[in-house]
Order: structure tokens, then C-alpha cells, then sequence
């Protein structure tokens, strides 16, 4: 369920000072994507994905809702919008799509949301290309698919690993659903964790079955 983007205020963060205007000087508001003197469009702010779309942080999004403000968004901002603007408008509209492309990445992708949620929340999910994952259940889990993807002798068997797979992605994402609901931050790391090693088991286990089909 998508909210309002509200919640940072009702945790009393400070409001920073309202900044310049690049072009006449006049006072901006934070986070105030034009001027209200000269109605200049002023550079992206630098705030928090959900923030840009005015949602409140949360696990719980509706795709259709986040990709409405997304285009909407992005209409306002487009380039072909400030053709006959200066050319530091221009740049600005640039950077204003630029960073409205990156935040609809990650809040239209339940892992990419869950991972920056947990970023925010000061807990980053371990087992980075750099990292080694301590889970000795998740690595067994993910040895057994291994075996199960390279004992598959045709692309039905792949694609009933496909399937069984995407299955357990499915109550992932309703398992993180309860974890950040209830706030169990631990819980939520180590479901993104085995999320992330599903997901790249569906690659593999893709292009695996293109092989056989080919």
C-alpha cells in the first residue's frame, strides 16, 4: 500500500535552510525543484528515493502507483521541456531525470527496495561480490538448486525449476512484507540476503535453459 511521504517529518528531522537560487538569488524552499521568484528550475535535491516520490518508506508499494508518479515526474522534468531554457536549466533537467530513473529503479524492484530500505535503516545486507555469507542453511539451499539446475536434462525440467523457484520468491517477498512491518530489521536482512541468491539462481537457470532449448 503506497502512503504519503510524511513520516520524516513526523519523526521531527530538521528542516534545512531554504538555499539560493542559482539564477536570481532569491530564497528556494528545501527540496523546491523551481524558484519561486524567477521560477528557474534548480538542481535535483538530494534526498531519499522514496522522498523524491513523496512516499513514505516502506516495503509495501504498489508498482502502478509508483510507476504514475514516476511518469508524472518525469514529464515535469523532461529535457524536450526545457529546450529553449538556459543552459544550466537544461543540464538541471538532465540531472532531475537522470535521478528520477535511479530512484524508480530501486522502489519498482522488491529487492532493490528492500536492500536500500535496509541501506537507510543503517543495516546493508551482507554478502556483497566481496563478501563471504555465513548462512550455512541459505548456502546449502543454494548448492541444492545447483545440483537440481545441473541434473535438469531438458528445458521443461528447467523450467520446473523455474517455476518452483519463482514460488519461493513469491513468499520472500510476503515474508519481508511482515518483517519490515514489524520491524524486525534482522529478520528482513536475512530474507534480502537469500532473495538476492534466488534471484541470481533464476538467471543462471535461465540461460541454462535457453542452452538446452538452443
Amino acid at each position: 500500500m503506497v502512503e504519503s511521504g510524511t513520516s520524516l517529518e513526523a519523526k521531527g528531522v530538521a528542516h534545512p535552510l531554504p538555499q539560493a537560487c542559482w539564477s536570481c538569488r532569491g530564497p528556494v524552499a528545501s527540496g523546491a525543484a523551481f524558484c519561486a521568484t524567477c521560477r528557474a528550475l534548480q538542481p535535483p535535491a538530494e534526498i531519499d528515493h522514496f522522498r523524491r516520490f513523496d512516499l513514505s518508506p516502506a516495503f509495501d508499494l504498489q508498482r502502478a502507483e509508483v510507476e504514475r508518479r514516476y511518469f508524472a515526474l518525469q514529464r515535469q522534468f523532461h529535457p524536450d521541456r526545457f529546450a529553449g531554457k538556459s543552459a544550466t536549466e537544461r543540464l538541471h533537467s538532465v540531472q532531475h531525470a537522470t535521478a528520477l530513473n535511479q530512484a524508480f529503479g530501486v522502489l519498482a524492484d522488491p529487492l532493490l527496495r528492500a536492500e536500500y530500505l535496509l541501506q537507510l535503516s543503517g543495516r546493508p545486507v551482507a554478502g556483497g561480490e566481496a563478501e563471504t555469507v555465513a548462512d550455512p542453511e541459505l548456502l546449502l539451499e543454494a548448492m541444492a538448486l545447483r545440483e537440481e539446475l545441473a541434473e535438469a536434462e531438458d528445458a521443461s525440467a528447467v523450467a520446473a525449476l523455474l517455476a518452483k523457484t519463482e514460488a519461493m520468491i513469491g513468499e520472500i517477498e510476503v515474508a519481508l512484507s511482515g518483517a519490515f512491518a514489524s520491524g524486525d530489521l534482522a529478520a528482513a536482512a536475512g530474507l534480502a540476503l537469500r532473495f538476492r541468491y534466488m534471484r541470481k539462481f533464476v538467471e543462471e537457470a535461465t540461460r541454462r535453459r535457453r542452452q538446452i532449448g538452443a
